[in-house]
């Protein structure tokens, strides 16, 4: 838990409490636990570095904290992130000096990773705004898969990160998607799974008895004859998880080649339509809505974005589809 937290261009400040799940826990632990964000190693200097106090002294990190102890870092800033900036073009709907809020494209990768050491989100960041070179991750704070459009909040200084991480771990983030799938649902409901890799692919994840626990809700917008148009909401934001949730479910998104086993279009459907299906080359899927209290004022705050126009020709055709019907 965190409280007074004051940060500076040069120096990051926090003051956290222990919980009582961490009693008796040794302190380069505890901090691992409630800065996830931050790595065991870049804790352990800050502790060795002096920059950590418990009740006025400075402690080991093999110290043994106590439940509500207060735990006070007033650490200088670091390079966090040491990816290239580059030069590319950003949708961003707001921003202030504690956060940004954009409206991700297709095709777009979140973060350098194999295959993509380049030509990231980080790396745009990074060049519109050099100071999230001090910021875990650039400030990005939860991802969207590559071909997923649609609106990411991005955090711009140490203490925002920090508490917007916190508040995605405790659900206060309101996360919606609208996404299209094969097959005519009857009603809305929530999936609720434990998800985690897939046995047979790495890269994917799939529904595991010993996975980590995912929570989807929906609700539907429209019915077509062979497809469903639906408002999804994450409680829980794993890797995947809406594309897995719906495919283990039996509505595979639309256009999602990992999940989906929709391998031929059926003849009911009309040329158009069937044309717009085979030509739509990702899963139709896209993040619309974001709500939370703002990590700095507390008050509550949304971002709502349109889908892209593949998006909306996608729909059109449906509804076109399902009127000559």
């Amino acid at each position: 838990m965190a409280a007074n937290c004051l940060e500076k261009s040069s120096v990051f400040s926090i003051c956290l409490t222990v919980p009582r799940t961490l009693h008796h826990q040794r302190l380069d632990r505890v901090l691992s636990n409630l800065l996830p964000e931050y790595s065991r190693a870049h804790i352990q200097r800050w502790i060795k570095g002096g920059y950590v106090k418990i009740e006025k002294l400075t402690p080991s990190q093999n110290h043994r904290v106590a439940a509500e102890q207060i735990i006070e870092i007033h650490a200088p800033t670091e390079n966090q992130t040491t990816a290239t900036a580059q030069a590319m073009d950003l949708d961003i709907i707001y921003e202030d000096r504690d956060i940004i809020i954009l409206n991700k494209p297709m095709g777009l990768v979140t973060h350098p990773g194999a295959g993509n050491p380049n030509g990231t989100l980080l790396n745009a960041l990074l060049y519109h705004y050099p100071e999230l070179s001090l910021v875990p991750r650039a400030g990005i704070v939860h991802r969207l898969d590559k071909n997923t459009t649609g609106i990411m909040i991005v955090s711009r200084n140490l203490t925002s990160h920090y508490k917007l991480t916190s508040m995605l771990q405790e659900r206060k983030i309101k996360r919606e998607y609208l996404a299209i799938v094969h097959g005519k649902m009857i009603a809305g409901g929530t999936i609720n799974t434990n998800l985690g890799r897939s046995g047979q692919r790495r890269t994917l994840m799939a529904v595991r008895e010993h996975g980590k626990v995912a929570i989807t809700h929906y609700r539907i917008i429209d019915r077509f004859a062979l497809h469903t148009y639906l408002r999804v909401s994450l409680e829980t934001g794993r890797t995947h998880q809406i594309r897995v949730h719906l495919a283990h479910l039996g509505f595979p998104i639309v256009g999602d080649r990992d999940y989906s086993n929709i391998s031929k279009i059926s003849y009911r459907v009309s040329t158009t339509l069937r044309q717009a299906l085979e030509n739509f080359n990702r899963q139709a899927l896209h993040a619309t809505k974001l709500e939370l209290s703002h990590p700095t004022t507390g008050v509550l705050s949304s971002w709502e974005v349109d889908p892209p126009e593949d998006f909306r020709q996608l729909l059109l055709c449906l509804n076109e589809d399902a009127t000559s019907s």
